[in-house]
């Protein structure tokens, strides 16, 4: 598994195994589809953040998915972002969190780094338990999906926990 900056030729792999199947829009929370086109405009929206840290997931040059830092420079803060198209059970997800952690708290010297994720993403979070994430509460009924409603979980790590 490697970790590389987000590239445009990654869009029609993003395209075949991404947000538009129906598991992984559930497990996003996302409702809409996208096309060739809006991968493109997004990757080059990205590149161009200085407060965006994008990295691809991938695996002998395959794009797997990706992992994402929307940082808040005045707050020392930046939500978290990560979704996997494929391997799953490999530790991808786990060291993919723990390289951005690593770029959070050094590089950048972010206090906080937080993330949602829906109360049925078991496997989401073992993971950022794993990766020392704490539970602070939930946002109640946050996504309607097929006419059932689900809370989304509140987790934070801070750079003074001991990760």
């Amino acid at each position: 598994m490697e970790l590389v900056p987000l590239r445009k030729e990654f869009a029609p792999q993003m395209l075949l195994g991404g947000p538009n199947e129906a598991e992984v829009r559930k497990l996003t929370g996302s409702h809409a589809t996208f096309t060739l086109e809006d991968y493109e405009a997004y990757i080059e929206r990205t590149l161009n953040d200085p407060n965006r840290y994008t990295r691809a997931i991938t695996e002998d040059g395959r794009f797997l998915g990706e992992v994402v830092l929307t940082i808040n420079p005045h707050n020392r803060s930046a939500g978290l972002r990560i979704f996997l198209q494929d391997g799953f059970g490999k530790g991808y997800g786990t060291a993919a969190i723990k390289h951005v952690l690593g770029y959070a708290f050094g590089e950048r010297d972010l206090h906080r780094v937080d993330l949602e994720v829906y109360e049925f993403n078991d496997r989401a979070i073992h993971v950022y338990k794993k990766c020392g994430f704490r539970e602070e509460g939930r946002l109640r009924d946050a996504l309607l999906w097929e006419g059932e409603f689900y809370d989304a979980i509140v987790m934070s790590i801070l750079s003074t926990d001991n990760i």
